[in-house]
């Protein structure tokens, strides 16, 4: 999870970086993850909403690099 928490998200549809993950979201069962919880970049963030926080589904992650998450939404 540290490992995660240190990555930026980019959107591979646009190229932008959409924040750092901060949380994820495991099955209890399983213990699979079943999404990523992201607090938005500054440049994501508009001054008309309060929501600072993305979830992504597991498996809307197309790679996880050295430096970078990449999804796609």
């Amino acid at each position: 999870m540290s490992d995660l928490q240190r990555k930026d998200v980019v959107n591979t549809s646009d190229g932008k970086i959409i924040g750092k993950i901060i949380d994820v979201e495991i099955n209890n069962e399983t213990g699979i993850i079943e999404e990523i919880i992201i607090e938005k970049s500054r440049y994501l963030r508009n001054i008309f909403s309060s929501d600072t926080l993305i979830n992504i589904k597991y498996k809307d992650i197309k790679k996880i690099g050295y430096d970078v998450v990449l999804i796609e939404l």
